[in-house]
């Protein structure tokens, strides 16, 4: 076992994380029987998402652009759990994207149906990892789902952008 490809054992360990994850919801639901599984998923990910964003808030560069600071984050993060994920430039430096085009998770949801969890769960964590980099930082950055894998489109997509006001020289 030891002479397997690094590759291979990291591959690996991102499906035994995603294994603990549907084993911890499952034994939420057996110990709480009397509690919405969705709603401790729902809570798991906005923990998670506020933790994420105030790590990614530590290390926000002011001279570079908000929006593609935290899509490249994003999307390094997405690539080390071994997801599919990449940056695609926005029209300006005030907005940015990222692009999943396929998903373990989506696949993890689909094996054990529980898809309708699935985007619900991404998007409480895009929520509360942007409300901390805002909180963090001062910024307005914003977020959308523009396209869902779930929802049958081919990628999810989510835009990132930074509100123009001209409140802010940096948006102007």
């Amino acid at each position: 076992m030891s002479d397997l490809p690094i590759e291979k054992r990291f591959g690996i360990l991102c499906q035994i994380s995603r294994a603990q994850h549907f084993a911890w919801r499952q034994a939420v639901q057996e110990m709480c029987p009397d509690l919405d599984p969705e709603d401790a998923v729902n809570r798991m990910w906005e923990i998670v998402g506020k933790q994420t964003g105030d790590s990614y808030a530590k290390h926000l560069k002011e001279d570079q652009p908000l929006a593609m600071q935290i899509a490249s984050s994003v999307a390094w993060s997405s690539q080390c759990m071994g997801e599919d994920a990449v940056v695609e430039p926005g029209a300006d430096d005030s907005e940015a994207f990222v692009r999943h085009s396929a998903c373990p998770w989506l696949d993890w949801h689909k094996k054990l149906g529980l898809e309708k969890e699935d985007q619900p769960g991404c998007d409480r964590w895009f929520e509360f990892s942007v409300n901390a980099i805002n909180n963090k930082s001062g910024c307005d950055l914003r977020w959308e789902t523009l396209e869902s894998l779930p929802a049958g489109d081919s990628s999810c997509l989510r835009r990132f952008w930074v509100e123009k006001s001209s409140d802010n020289p940096d948006n102007a």
